[in-house]
């Protein structure tokens, strides 16, 4: 579903990662570890084409993706949470901004609010739904961010330190929903307790 291979990105005339190549398929929660400025951030933005790439080979369900048209279909079939989650969130409720992602996809108004709604109740935080998002907590606004790309129905999710500003509690929950999904997973983390509960594989970089 996702594979690069000798994959090599510069970013300011400086080499970030050279020559990595993985394979994601299947159900593999697949974990990126490393040291700050490392390029664990930049790795994800660059599989969904935010960040070019210098060398390589990059695929996303069998095709090749190079140029930003390549990647643009895929956007959705493969979600994203930031590691800031305010920067992602933008609805003027947690409900639309929830839903935004199916309304963007096309979908009918009342279906998206239901996707919407659906994932909400999931993550159990549908009590937040009238709340406007800059009053929410930190875990709040991720969860909320989570839901987000998941009323895209994602078949490839990829989550950029997702336990950031969350208590033991809120980790233990997230783990067990991520293990729930059964979806494919890139994520990158530092947390050793969470990558100990979740990973199937590890790479270094």
């Amino acid at each position: 579903m996702l594979s690069v291979k000798n994959l090599c990105i510069e970013r300011n005339n400086k080499r970030i990662i050279e020559d990595l190549t993985f394979h994601l398929k299947g159900q593999t929660r697949l974990f990126v570890q490393g040291d700050i400025g490392t390029g664990k951030t930049t790795l994800l933005l660059a599989l969904l084409g935010f960040v070019p790439i210098s060398k390589g080979e990059l695929r996303l369900f069998d095709q090749i993706c190079q140029k930003e048209k390549d990647f643009a279909p895929f956007r959705g079939r493969v979600g994203i949470c930031f590691q800031n989650a305010n920067d992602q969130l933008f609805g003027p409720t947690v409900l639309d901004d929830v839903a935004f992602g199916p309304l963007n996809q096309q979908h009918p108004r009342e279906y998206a609010y239901q996707l919407a709604e659906q994932q909400l109740e999931r993550l159990g935080i549908a009590h937040l739904k009238d709340r406007t998002v800059h009053t929410l907590s930190g875990g709040e606004k991720n969860f909320t961010a989570l839901a987000g790309v998941l009323a895209m129905q994602p078949q490839i999710l990829l989550l950029d330190e997702p336990t950031n500003g969350l208590d033991r509690k809120n980790i233990e929950k997230l783990t067990a929903l991520l293990r729930e999904l059964g979806l494919p997973m890139l994520i990158s983390s530092h947390h050793q307790g969470f990558i100990d509960g979740l990973a199937d594989e590890i790479i270094g970089l």
